[in-house]
């Protein structure tokens, strides 16, 4: 049965129109010959742009996956929903879900280290090595060293949407549920039957009993679409925050390069 379907999802696949769009590789305008400092920028550059771009291909990739199996679950009793989950839709749904988390912290990781980085060009001899170590960035470290770039805030409010609140409710926060807690499942089943719930006010504590469903590959697909285009705007921002870095640091070069 698992190969029968599978070989009804690849045609599905190839009848399901792709709305996505694939992010672009080795995009940098860097001077062909560099001062020796301006390494580590254009080595994180080529490293960072490169992975963030492979995360939001996948999203789509997956999106687009997602979609197709849409169109055969919806024909499928609970036997071949458990089948097809178990052997193609969860692992996934699962990892898709995760992706909209994942890009919006690779975003915020780089523009941190690019940007403090891309400060040395305005600030010269008064520039200081004191980004917090890489376990210790956030959005904050972001804010605090792209606070001095004209296309950062355009950049920030773009990632900002990636994962938003709706997106957590939506799934049923599926990534913090899934990563600490017990996530709802995909295509069929039932999690949360009982539930702790405290009044903040009261202290009251009360038992809810029910259960959530599981998230549906129409709803799952419909959602990460959406995270999609969040994702290539946010990429287009980036594009557009590195493009000012290269300008300043164009301007900035030292006669003395590689």
């Amino acid at each position: 049965m698992s190969i029968e379907q599978y070989r009804r999802y690849r045609r599905a696949l190839k009848r399901t129109p792709f709305s996505g769009r694939h992010m672009e590789y080795a995009w940098g305008g860097l001077p062909t010959k560099l001062n020796i400092g301006w390494m580590p920028y254009s080595e994180m550059f080529d490293e960072l742009s490169g992975e963030i771009a492979n995360a939001i291909n996948q999203l789509t990739d997956y999106a687009h996956r997602l979609k197709a199996w849409y169109g055969l679950v919806v024909h499928m009793d609970d036997k071949q929903k458990m089948d097809i989950a178990h052997e193609f839709v969860d692992s996934i749904a699962t990892v898709a879900l995760n992706l909209p988390y994942v890009i919006r912290s690779r975003f915020i990781f780089a523009s941190a280290h690019l940007c403090h980085q891309a400060n040395h060009a305005r600030e010269r001899a008064s520039w200081k090595d004191d980004l917090p170590l890489d376990s210790e960035i956030y959005f904050d470290t972001a804010d605090k060293y792209g606070a001095s770039w004209r296309r950062y805030k355009r950049f920030k409010l773009s990632v900002e949407k990636i994962g938003a609140k709706h997106y957590q409710t939506d799934t049923g926060d599926f990534r913090h549920a899934y990563n600490h807690r017990f996530s709802r499942r995909i295509v069929i089943g039932q999690t949360q039957i009982v539930t702790r719930q405290v009044d903040k006010q009261t202290g009251l504590v009360r038992y809810g009993f029910g259960g959530a469903p599981a998230l549906t590959v129409e709803v799952i697909a419909r959602l990460l679409a959406e995270q999609c285009q969040h994702c290539y705007r946010a990429f287009e921002a980036f594009q557009q925050l590195i493009r000012e870095h290269e300008g300043c640091i164009a301007l900035n070069q030292s006669e003395h390069v590689l």
